[in-house]
């Protein structure tokens, strides 16, 4: 029987919040942030974590949280926000940074953003931005901003980490939201089984586990936005190093079973 990748190790995972990260502004560096947080608590970074680190405080360092003044309302926007109650700035936000709408439905709009992520309303949100008539848009790098923070821990102490940038993402057929890697940094995101045996001695053909997203969702246990942890490391967990991309989790279009 040829023994998984995933095997092995004592089969234990720490998840560790990062608490004491003050509220984050644009401009600010979130390796000093966050290296700083984990340090205070005695909870410093070690080789082979992976820091986690929430869409939200990304997108403040990095200017994305901008006053919904900035966006001029068009027909269509001013529509739908009559219909569904919406603000018309907010709904013509969605719409600039879309390629294009999926689905729209109950007052959400599914588009597809820049990125190739499909979610409701392109990941625009109005919550925990630190003011009213602001919101917060997706980082224009996910990836680029998830390297700059594993540059940072390899610079500043000499190791290899990986980083994960998450959001909170709905799932069809399923309620509720998790946590999902929209960026990432130092590790493979997918790990392909096919022609590994089951533990029956079967060949597998098809299975891929995300990595990122089942770290993303398990980091976001502990990543509670209403007790103002917006990182964490998960230590423990054997992921394989490399060079990856969140947009290698996005199912091309040819392979997508309900286009």
């Amino acid at each position: 029987m040829t023994a998984s990748p995933r095997a092995g190790g004592d089969a234990e995972v720490r998840v560790i919040g990062l608490r004491g990260i003050p509220m984050v502004e644009a401009g600010d560096d979130l390796a000093v942030l966050t290296f700083g947080a984990a340090l205070a608590q005695g909870t410093a970074l070690r080789g082979g974590d992976v820091l986690v680190v929430a869409q939200r405080i990304v997108s403040k360092a990095e200017g994305r949280v901008v006053p919904l003044d900035r966006f001029d309302p068009s027909s269509f926007a001013l529509k739908w926000a009559q219909q569904w109650d919406k603000d018309p700035r907010q709904v013509e936000a969605v719409l600039s940074e879309s390629v294009r709408i999926v689905r729209q439905r109950g007052g959400v709009l599914i588009a597809e953003t820049r990125h190739g992520f499909i979610c409701a309303n392109a990941g625009v949100d109005a919550s925990n931005v630190g003011g009213d008539d602001l919101i917060s848009l997706l980082p224009v790098d996910p990836d680029a901003s998830a390297r700059a923070l594993r540059d940072a821990a390899r610079e500043q102490f000499d190791i290899e980490i990986a980083v994960i940038v998450t959001d909170t993402f709905g799932r069809a057929w399923r309620q509720g939201e998790t946590n999902v890697a929209i960026g990432l940094a130092g590790l493979r995101p997918l790990q392909p089984l096919a022609g590994i045996d089951d533990i029956d001695g079967r060949e597998m053909r098809v299975s891929m586990p995300c990595v990122a997203d089942e770290i993303a969702a398990t980091a976001g246990l502990v990543m509670l936005k209403t007790a103002g942890i917006p990182a964490a490391i998960v230590r423990g967990y054997p992921y394989e190093p490399g060079e990856g991309s969140a947009r290698e989790i996005v199912r091309p279009p040819e392979m997508d079973l309900f286009p």
